[in-house]
């Protein structure tokens, strides 16, 4: 009887169908660089760039000729007034690592701003897409996550095209 009842059990158990799963997987970084407001966001953290770069170089340029001055003056200058140059300068250098730090939080907290703002676009899309496509799951696609995945299940470039469509 047991032997019946084991049997009747695996035969229940192999003949049942396995569920069927849709899996999907998106890139995400591919969808923040592809995507216009990817491009939108990169652009802009460029433009801010390239206007502080403008005043970084000048700044630059003046540190670096006040140094040249410096040297030349200091055989010239007493030994009180070569001491407060040199104060000075070391002060305006002070200013500039100040000021280039500050300009590089700026872009970086801008540049998380941006991502945040797309990443939480992504991620509804992404659900709409995963109800809408009947999909069990889907992955985000990184190197260390997805060792391999059928282009058909690359859902990607969907999820670009209904952003770029928001925008």
């Amino acid at each position: 009887m047991k032997k019946l009842i084991l049997l009747i059990a695996a035969l229940l158990f192999v003949a049942t169908p396995a569920l069927a799963q849709k899996i999907g997987f998106v890139d995400l970084q591919k969808a923040l660089n592809m995507s216009t407001a990817g491009q939108k966001a990169k652009d802009e953290i460029s433009a801010k760039f390239k206007g502080y770069q403008d005043e970084i170089n000048k700044r630059q340029d003046e540190l670096k000729k006040l140094k040249e001055d410096l040297e030349k003056q200091a055989i010239l200058l007493s030994e009180d007034a070569r001491a407060q140059k040199e104060r000075d300068f070391q002060r305006k250098v002070k200013d500039f690592q100040r000021f280039a730090k500050d300009v590089e939080e700026e872009l970086q907290q801008k540049d998380a701003y941006h991502t945040r703002q797309i990443l939480e676009e992504l991620g509804g899309i992404i659900a709409d897409l995963g109800k809408k496509g009947g999909y069990t799951m889907i992955l985000e696609k990184t190197e260390s996550s997805v060792l391999y995945g059928d282009a058909s299940v690359d859902l990607t470039d969907q999820v670009i095209e209904v952003l770029n469509a928001k925008k």
